[in-house]
């Protein structure tokens, strides 16, 4: 299978694709009177060519075949907490998943509690345990920009590429449901706060026998407007068929700065250091330890069931004009302050992270010819 197709044929495993897709069943009233609006036919064209590339990045999501490891585990006289391993939905569940392996933390009755790794799910982590009083340093190898969660596309997609469906269970739903809606409040918390947290159209060109597709494995119905089928008159755009859904965006550099700053003014520390060996691990002063390493768990804790998906973005020049994502077959556009991202591969087991000018050209094309043969 070649990549184009497994980025098509992902969505089964993803949960849905990167639409954020969490289904509902509820009506959306904000889309009656599109069609007398105009809204969506006049939608403005992204500025698509290889000359307008600013930027290409390749980040490794932490995919783990049975999700996220949200367990405590025993090492000498220290509790390890583990909060890893969410895939292509870190962002979207960092804030749920932190609040479980927060009161693991608590739990064990420290005061000074020590996180480890300073991506979106260790700094989520150590805020709520901030919230719950405790005094948290935070240990690291790489900082912002350099970490993994820099590379992530900040769109709401709590379910995608998760999990091994077959490893879903009444449990595993469970803890997923409450992590999901754990972190839609956390974000609806966010809005107002300039455009750390912004909703936004998403509009997807499908093929007519993808229209109905199946329901998401994982969903929280009626969390997201339900996703609408276009008329051919509600739209610019030349596609067996088009849908619309509202989701959520998150603008990622000023997200983890603000972060980052809030951490420090709540008394946080972080210091750099790599984890090569569990003694490394077993020096740290502190007794409770909040593991938030991804993919470094693998060699770390021999974590068999961890593997990279690598994802390529590329970034055109900002157009602040741009209000709307859209995803195509073969490639999806995301609107943010640092640039339009342009992404859509999923390479299951690759380490590369050395981007690729022919996916590039690939998801430029996908989308220049999208715009070229938008209406009006």
């Amino acid at each position: 299978m070649d990549r184009r197709d497994f980025l098509y044929k992902s969505g089964a495993l993803g949960l849905a694709l990167a639409m954020g897709a969490s289904s509902c069943t509820s009506g959306n009233s904000i889309y009656r009177n599109m069609e007398s609006s105009g809204t969506a036919r006049n939608l403005p064209r992204v500025k698509v060519s290889l000359d307008r590339v600013i930027k290409e990045t390749v980040g490794l999501r932490p995919y783990r075949l049975s999700g996220p490891r949200l367990e405590v585990q025993k090492l000498g006289s220290k509790t390890i907490v583990h909060n890893y391993g969410h895939g292509g939905s870190g962002f979207s569940l960092s804030w749920g998943t932190g609040n479980i392996a927060a009161a693991n933390a608590a739990a064990t009755g420290e005061k000074q509690i020590a996180i480890m790794g300073c991506g979106i799910i260790g700094l989520t982590s150590a805020r709520l345990l901030q919230e719950m009083g405790k005094e948290v340093t935070i240990y690291a190898k790489e900082l912002w920009p350099k970490i993994t969660s820099s590379m992530a596309t900040g769109t709401w997609s709590p379910s995608h590429l998760l999990c091994e469906e077959d490893r879903i269970t009444p449990q595993f739903k469970s803890t997923w449901e409450q992590a999901c809606r754990y972190s839609f409040q956390a974000y609806q918390n966010l809005l107002g706060l300039g455009d750390l947290v912004t909703w936004i159209d998403n509009y997807s060109l499908l093929s007519s026998a993808s229209v109905k597709g199946e329901a998401p494995v994982l969903s929280v119905p009626g969390q997201l407007p339900a996703r609408r089928v276009l008329s051919r008159r509600e739209h610019p755009f030349k596609a067996d068929a088009v849908t619309v859904q509202p989701t959520m965006m998150f603008n990622i550099p000023s997200y983890l700065q603000k972060l980052t700053n809030d951490f420090f003014s709540y008394g946080g520390k972080i210091k750099i250091r790599e984890f090569k060996t569990l003694e490394d691990v077993d020096a740290l002063p502190e007794r409770c330890v909040v593991n938030c390493t991804g993919l470094g768990s693998k060699a770390l804790f021999g974590d068999e069931e961890l593997m990279p998906i690598s994802g390529q973005l590329s970034f055109l020049i900002p157009q602040p004009e741009i209000n709307y994502r859209l995803t195509t077959p073969h490639g999806y556009i995301i609107p943010r302050k640092d640039g339009i991202v342009l992404g859509g591969n999923a390479i299951r087991g690759s380490w590369n992270t050395t981007p690729d000018p022919k996916q590039t050209e690939v998801v430029v094309a996908a989308i220049n010819e999208a715009m070229q043969q938008m209406r009006g």
